[in-house]
């Protein structure tokens, strides 16, 4: 009998990650349920991201009668 690979489950568990994959940037975003998101960026996109990240827009008004 040949030996058998262990079957192990497929989690979201574990850090968001971003690598540097030859001149894009890859991100690896856990999901609630398990599984990942997984994002081809270019450093364009990546910076523009950032920027959204960390500048929040802000609530619309909605006018009361």
């Amino acid at each position: 009998m040949s030996p058998r690979a262990r079957i192990r489950p497929r989690t979201g568990d574990g850090p968001l990650e971003a690598t540097k994959e030859g001149q894009n940037i890859v991100m690896r975003v856990p999901l609630e349920g398990g599984g990942r998101l997984v994002v081809e960026l270019t450093p364009e996109e990546a910076d523009a991201l950032a920027d959204a990240l960390n500048s929040p827009a802000e609530p619309e008004q909605t006018e009361e009668p």
